[in-house]
């Protein structure tokens, strides 16, 4: 079934629309809308994986959730911005404007159903910028929609104490992290006999990046040849898990605290967006 890693009783979709439209308190319940990509991750991983972790950590967090607390998922969308791996076999990729119009005409969809809370949990690095200004589209057209745009693995977690210095300033994408959270959600799609570790040279201005990391644009081809741009080598399903539980715990508290919170309401229309508000689907 498309529900994967989201748990059926969470998965809004097997809602009939007179289900949903009798739901309760529909204004504060959070839905969340997994975004990923399909894309190269080097020799070891499979093109997936940014679609699985963000589907995976959040179904883990959806699954963990208080039943008090009202929340749904929604399919994830698979398909990302990944132009900086188009090099590679297997990478798809969508334009900005295109990933842009999906995440917003969903969010519209989402926002007729009434509800008005919807997190984006964003599993790819080359496109959040893509869903801040989704996010922030929809709330010009809607001054009491609250849209949260957040990459799954920036909340607290245990990734840290596994990972080297040099790990933790240059590693970019198919690294230890990503690795470890693959060995926990779909093992058998890793190969860590494939595995190599690569990282970019640090950037020459400090002034323009403390850590080394690039500051410029850069293709993952850039860098070699493997797609590469970490250390998976040392890491282990145990440890994935171990990422895994303290990543989904931290997301349950905030969609805990999405739930519970209240929001600014601005009445006042934006100029040239339209302001739709307080109308909401019902049965006949």
């Amino acid at each position: 079934m498309i529900h994967g890693y989201i748990p059926s009783h969470r998965f809004l979709p097997y809602l009939s629309w007179t289900e949903i439209s009798a739901l309760p308190d529909r204004e504060n319940t959070v839905i969340v809308l997994p975004v990923g990509a399909i894309e190269q991750h080097g020799p070891h991983l499979p093109c997936s994986v940014d679609s699985v972790i963000s589907s995976g950590v959040l179904g883990k967090a959806l699954e963990r959730l208080p039943s008090d607390v009202r929340a749904f998922g929604l399919a994830p969308i698979t398909y990302g911005k990944s132009d900086e791996h188009l090099h590679f076999p297997g990478t798809m990729t969508l334009t900005g404007p295109t990933l842009l119009a999906t995440i917003t005409e969903i969010g519209e969809s989402v926002y007729r159903a009434g509800f008005r809370k919807l997190l984006l949990a964003n599993g790819h690095g080359g496109q959040p910028q893509v869903l801040e200004m989704a996010a922030r589209e929809l709330r010009l057209r809607h001054g009491d929609f609250v849209i949260v745009p957040y990459h799954v693995s920036r909340l607290p977690n245990s990734s840290g104490k596994y990972i080297s210095e040099q790990e933790r300033k240059l590693a970019m994408h198919a690294g230890h992290s990503e690795t470890a959270l693959m060995l926990a959600l779909a093992p058998d799609t890793v190969h860590m006999e494939r595995a190599v570790a690569n990282f970019p040279p640090p950037f020459p201005s400090k002034i323009l990046s403390g850590d080394g990391r690039p500051a410029c644009a850069w293709t993952a081809r850039d860098f070699g040849p493997s797609g590469v741009i970490g250390d998976p080598l040392s890491a282990t399903r145990e440890q994935g898990e171990d990422i895994l539980d303290t990543l989904s715990a931290s997301w349950v508290e905030a969609i805990t605290d999405l739930f519970h919170m209240q929001w600014v309401v601005r009445d006042v229309p934006s100029w040239g967006y339209g302001h739709q508000q307080g109308h909401i689907q019902q049965t006949l």
